[in-house]
């Protein structure tokens, strides 16, 4: 067969093909109206976290860690003294780290002189009740923690607020699409499809720091908020004749 009748042929097959498929015609895509809508709801936290720990210095390793033993082992008695659940307080790091010499002008490759070593035990603390929260810094500080680290607060029922702040996303997108569809003097149908943009993530909100009564410690509570964003097409309802 030659070249010139090889290439007639594939043209009738190519032509056989596209006869045979269903035409895409306009109304294979329905009109529509897109928008996006977006929500937050805002909650007080009623849940805290402190991380607070002991650091401990002395010439040997045995000594350090023996002193830090003793020093976290008065701040965990002074936790259940407070009240605190034991479930509520767990250790979350502990080191043991040589202390070097500090030479002034030393610039060699090489480590100075072990001088010392430091232990460390850190321990974190869960509070229900974020009313605690100074009073159980003052117990850590008076038991002999000297290291006060992130203070966290939180929301107990966040997957709550989700869900609240998703509701109102897609009655503002609605209201959107509601503009828009009478300006184009049409109307609104069933939602075709409907996504969440992105991973929604809380927005810690301070107030003020005020000191509380019972405490001299500047506690700020704040609130928290939650975003949602969400895209949702549309159809549009078709014209009665």
């Amino acid at each position: 067969m030659s070249g010139l009748t090889s290439r007639t042929a594939l043209a009738a097959l190519a032509a056989v093909a596209l006869s045979a498929a269903p035409a895409l015609a306009e109304s294979d895509f329905p009109a529509a109206i897109s928008v996006t809508g977006e929500a937050s709801v805002s909650a007080p936290p009623d849940l805290a976290q402190i991380d607070a720990g002991v650091a401990s210095d002395a010439k040997t390793a045995r000594e350090a860690s023996e002193a830090n033993n003793t020093a976290m082992g008065k701040v965990l008695a002074a936790l259940k003294a407070a009240g605190i659940d034991e479930k509520d307080y767990q250790t979350s790091r502990l080191s043991l780290q040589p202390q070097y010499a500090n030479r002034p002008g030393y610039s060699g490759s090489g480590p100075t002189a072990i001088v010392g070593y430091r232990a460390s035990n850190r321990v974190t603390i869960k509070l229900r009740d974020v009313a605690k929260v100074a009073s159980v810094i003052d117990t850590l500080v008076a038991a002999g923690a000297n290291d006060i680290g992130n203070i966290n607060f939180s929301v107990s029922q966040a997957s709550k607020l989700l869900d609240d702040a998703r509701d109102k996303a897609v009655a503002d997108a609605r209201r959107k699409a509601e503009v828009y569809a009478k300006a184009a003097g049409v109307t609104l149908g069933v939602p075709l499809s409907i996504s969440e943009g992105g991973a929604p993530a809380p927005v810690f909100r301070a107030k003020m720091a005020m000191p509380l009564a019972t405490s001299p410690v500047p506690i700020a509570q704040g609130e928290e908020t939650l975003s949602v964003s969400v895209s949702v097409t549309w159809a549009i309802k078709q014209a009665q004749q």
